[in-house]
């Protein structure tokens, strides 16, 4: 057997309340993350986008392959609400899912309230360090 430690991609496989946000990363169910999360049907997963800039259709194929699931997705696009890529907008759409953007705060708090409701949301969520 070898010595050290597994890195393995982070992943917790459930639906989990954000209880806390900021600082680069996320706190949910008891642990915490640093970086970008993807709340989805399969799992809370971390997310290698950055900023804004990343939001493209192929940082998106964990969400669009689960897009049957999904009926609404929260974007949190970081300290500030920005406008989502044509290009991903339709992809989305096209895969029939409701897309809205916001700032990273104000995602966690929708998809919060949505989860509670137990509806089909999904949640991409750049970290934010304030």
């Amino acid at each position: 057997m070898a010595g050290g430690i597994e890195i393995r991609p982070a992943h917790f496989p459930g639906r989990a309340p954000i209880d806390a946000y900021g600082n680069g990363g996320f706190r949910f169910a008891d642990m915490s993350h640093r970086g970008s999360l993807l709340c989805l049907p399969s799992g809370i997963h971390g997310w290698g986008v950055e900023d804004h800039t990343m939001l493209t259709v192929e940082a998106f194929s964990r969400i669009l392959e689960q897009a049957g699931e999904i009926e609404f997705l929260l974007v949190g696009t970081g300290d500030g609400m920005r406008i989502l890529p044509k290009e991903l907008k339709a992809a989305l759409k096209e895969a029939g899912i409701s897309v809205d953007a916001m700032s990273t705060g104000a995602a966690v708090r929708t998809y919060n309230i949505m989860l509670s409701e137990s509806r089909a949301v999904a949640a991409a969520l750049i970290a934010v360090e304030g």
